[in-house]
């Protein structure tokens, strides 16, 4: 069996073919269901992905239509992603922390026909959080794992969906395969942004498989590896570093639904699990978890991580203490693919915890002024990002896509970062206001939008404040109109009910008035000077 597919196919639909061809029977997926344990082999897929691909058919849903998926990490949320980009169709993901209003807003931005979500999950029925919102474009939902044993309206379960499609013809399916191109887009990956108006991200089929084939050569993953994904699959770590990554290098994919150390810890011991990227928070548990020489971890081999800093010592622990090969720290962003530099395999502990490593094969990265001149080594200055794996651009917004990407081809992050004299990158900054909380981008701008929505509120700004376990987390200044009263318990309960749980803040302070500057903006720097006063 070879190490890889040779060449990189440069479309989905030819990634599951050829997938399909080179690994046949080695399993793909294994996961739980609540029926007991499923295995789907990468020839199954293919047969997997094909149906969904003919249901889609069979319902009408044309190239370039939007179709968007809302659901853990699930087997099936693998096979209706891949099986409508064999379509040409875009995947959208949505965030399973999303409330009903949050999702919304996505499906009306994205205009998507169909969503694929989840019966139930974690006491949530996800479908019904959409009951009282507008949605024109929507036809319908496909809904995992339905217990009820009927459809209904809208609804259709999963199992019938599958059914759709009997009538297509194998021609007229090989046909719309066929007919997806390598700069056809593959999705739409929505991020807030500073405005607070999430903004979507249009990637291409060869983009994402030329960057996260390259991040499976520099990582060392090969057939037969086992991938615990823990990252969400709605995010470009979980989709593209996972799922792609996997069909790539013939690698199973386990998917893993909900973060827990010890259910983590047993998974990687009974499935012999040999790569296991994830977010900083992720290995802090795992290394802090009273009962860790309880369980044999000596299968893990290599690991991927970073969006926060890291010790070097915790470095040194994920290789000494966890028995981890090959650890590398990355940078990406959703406009350039996920993924823009990384470290190497064999670079020093230090490297690895205090830069985020050089830009990928194929990729260019300077830090420049604001002048958009490069600056010297090791002085500060904006990141900027330029080759195949920049974003075709915002989706219907040109106007963002302009001030994103210059003239020249260059992607501007908005990220402050310092080049060493190796190309190793270290972000000093992040994009303006933005801060990190348990590997979650929070943007203090859409979280303040929310919480001027409060009948109670006049005034509010956020900043992100440190938290030992989740790195940062929002912290709420907040100024009440007339006559009002609100307590700080009050106001998160509230939260709690209109956000995902990753933007509510965890501390709130209830203040006279803001410092504002001439304009009559908050100065954030000032709010930071009320806390430590």
């Amino acid at each position: 069996m070879s190490h890889a597919l040779q060449p990189t196919p440069s479309t989905i639909p030819q990634l599951v073919s050829a997938a399909a061809r080179e690994f046949g029977d080695s399993p793909f997926i294994e996961d739980t269901t609540p029926d007991g344990t499923i295995s789907i082999s990468f020839q199954q897929f293919e047969s997997l992905a094909r149906q969904v691909a003919a249901a889609l058919i069979a319902r009408g849903i044309n190239h370039g239509d939007r179709i968007a998926i809302w659901a853990p990490n699930v087997h099936e949320w693998i096979a209706a992603a891949l099986g409508a980009q064999c379509v040409g169709a875009v995947l959208v993901t949505l965030n399973t922390r999303y409330k009903g209003t949050e999702a919304a807003f996505i499906l009306r931005q994205s205009r998507a026909r169909l969503l694929f979500s989840i019966a139930e999950f974690l006491g949530t029925d996800y479908p019904a959080q959409l009951d009282d919102e507008s949605l024109p474009s929507l036809e319908g939902i496909v809904t995992f794992r339905q217990a009820a044993q009927r459809d209904s309206g809208k609804h259709t379960r999963w199992e019938s969906f599958l059914t759709e499609g009997t009538n297509i013809t194998a021609s007229r399916l090989e046909e719309r395969m066929h007919s997806v191109t390598a700069d056809d887009v593959s999705d739409i990956l929505f991020t807030s942004g500073t405005t607070g108006k999430p903004k979507g991200v249009m990637t291409c089929h060869e983009q994402n498989l030329k960057t996260f084939a390259f991040w499976g050569d520099n990582l060392g993953v090969r057939p037969g590896d086992r991938y615990l994904i823990v990252n969400p699959f709605f995010h470009s770590f979980g989709y593209k570093a996972g799922i792609l990554a996997c069909l790539l290098k013939g690698v199973t994919v386990l998917p893993h639904a909900v973060f827990d150390s010890l259910e983590i810890l047993k998974r990687i011991a009974s499935e012999q699990i040999t790569i296991l990227p994830g977010p900083p928070t992720l290995f802090q548990s795992l290394l802090t978890y009273p009962q860790l020489d309880q369980y044999d971890i000596s299968s893990l081999r290599c690991t991927s991580t970073g969006a926060a800093a890291i010790p070097v010592e915790m470095i040194r622990q994920m290789r000494d203490k966890l028995g981890f090969e090959t650890v590398v720290t990355a940078y990406g962003l959703t406009e350039a693919c996920g993924l823009s530099t990384t470290c190497r395999p064999g670079d020093a502990a230090e490297t690895v915890a205090t830069t985020s490593g050089r830009a990928i094969d194929g990729l260019e990265v300077r830090c420049v002024d604001s002048n958009n001149r490069p600056v010297a080594v090791d002085e500060p200055g904006e990141i900027a990002i330029r080759g195949y794996s920049v974003m075709k651009g915002y989706f219907e917004n040109e106007a963002a896509t302009r001030e994103a990407i210059d003239a020249d081809g260059w992607l501007h992050t908005g990220d402050i970062g310092v080049l060493d004299a190796q190309g190793n990158l270290r972000i000093t900054d992040r994009l303006k206001d933005m801060f990190i909380t348990g590997g979650f981008n929070c943007y203090p701008a859409e979280i303040e939008n929310i919480l001027s929505n409060h009948p109670a509120i006049a005034m509010n700004a956020i900043i992100g404040v440190p938290d030992e376990r989740m790195g940062e987390v929002a912290m709420a200044f907040v100024v009440l109109k007339n006559n009002q009263q609100l307590t700080a318990e009050e106001l998160i309960k509230w939260c709690r009910e209109q956000m995902a749980n990753y933007k509510v803040p965890r501390r709130v302070n209830i203040v006279d008035s803001l410092p504002l500057n001439a304009s009559g903006k908050v100065m954030k720097p000032e709010l930071r000077h009320m806390i430590n006063a």
